[in-house]
C-alpha cells in the first residue's frame, strides 16, 4: 500500500508557529489534505504530539510523536519516538540539554501547549528555538537506542543543516533518511549536484508547515503492507534517492 506523509509539521507549541496551529486543526487540514501519515515536530519539545496523535487516530490518521532538534552545531534533526512511555523520556533528556533563554513572547511569538479543545494548559517559558547543549552524534546514539526514527532536516538549506553548518555527513553518523526541503525542488536548486555526496542516501521531503494552508503542500510516498512505527523505518529504508 501506498501511503502519503508529511513529516515535518509544527503546532502553536513553536514559536514560530502559527497561532491558528492547534492539534485539531493541524489533523483536519491533513485529512482534507488527503495525507495518511503527519509528524508533529515542535523546534526541541514534543509537548503538543501526543495530543495530535489521539486527535489523528480518532479521524483516521497516523501520527507520528516527535520533534525538530537544533543540536550544539546548530543542525535541525526530526526525532520520533515509538510510543508515549519513550516520547516521555525524550522529553525529559532535551528538557535536561536546554541552555535558558527566556521567550520573549512579542518578539519569538507563543509557545502553547493545548489540549484537543484548544484550551491553553500551559506555555514554555525558555525559546524553544535556541540550540540545545546536545551534539548531533549523541542526539542521533539517544534517538536510536530509544527505538527512534532519526532524519538530519532540510538538508539542501543555506541555514540550520547538515550542508550549512558541516558540509559533509560526519562519520558515523546514522539516520533513516535525509529530509529535502519543500523549496529545494520549487527553485529548482540542484541540490545533488552542488552536494553529490548526498546523493546515495535516501530522502524524504516534507512541507515544514508553520501555516495550516502549508501542510502537505508536498508530501512523500512510501510503500508498506500496513502502518506501524516499525514498518514506516523500514520504508524509509528501501525508499528511492530523489532525483532533482
Amino acid at each position: 500500500m501506498q501511503f502519503k506523509a508529511d513529516m515535518h509539521i509544527h503546532s502553536v507549541l513553536s514559536p514560530c508557529g502559527d497561532i491558528e496551529m492547534s492539534p485539531s486543526a493541524i489533523v483536519a487540514k491533513a485529512k482534507e489534505k488527503g495525507l495518511d501519515i503527519i509528524g508533529i515536530t515542535d523546534h526541541n519539545s514534543t509537548l503538543n504530539a501526543e495530543v495530535t496523535r489521539r486527535l489523528g487516530e480518532q479521524a483516521g490518521l497516523c501520527v507520528l510523536m516527535g520533534a525538530e532538534v537544533t543540536t550544539k552545531e546548530e543542525v535541525h534533526c526530526l526525532s520520533f519516538m515509538p510510543n508515549a512511555e519513550k516520547l516521555a523520556e525524550f522529553q525529559a533528556f532535551l528538557d535536561s540539554r536546554v541552555i535558558f533563554f527566556e521567550n520573549d513572547v512579542d518578539k519569538f511569538g507563543y509557545q502553547l501547549v493545548v489540549d484537543e479543545e484548544e484550551n491553553v494548559l500551559d506555555q514554555v517559558p525558555h525559546l524553544l528555538i535556541n540550540a540545545l547543549d546536545l551534539p548531533m552524534l549523541e542526539l542521533q546514539q539517544k534517538v536510536y537506542e530509544m527505538g527512534g526514527i532519526f532524519i538530519p532536516a532540510h538538508v539542501d538549506r543555506p541555514t540550520f543543516s547538515i550542508s550549512s553548518q558541516l558540509g559533509f555527513i560526519p562519520s558515523g553518523l546514522k539516520f533513516h533518511a535525509l529530509e529535502l526541503s519543500y523549496y529545494c525542488k520549487r527553485d529548482g536548486y540542484k541540490f545533488l549536484e552542488n552536494c553529490p555526496w548526498f546523493s546515495d542516501f535516501n530522502f524524504i521531503q516534507s512541507s515544514d508547515a508553520h501555516f495550516v494552508e502549508d501542510i502537505g503542500k508536498i508530501n512523500s510516498v512510501l510503500e508498506m503492507p500496513y502502518f506501524s512505527f516499525d514498518n514506516f523505518k523500514d520504508a524509509l529504508r528501501q525508499g528511492e534517492p530523489v532525483i532533482l
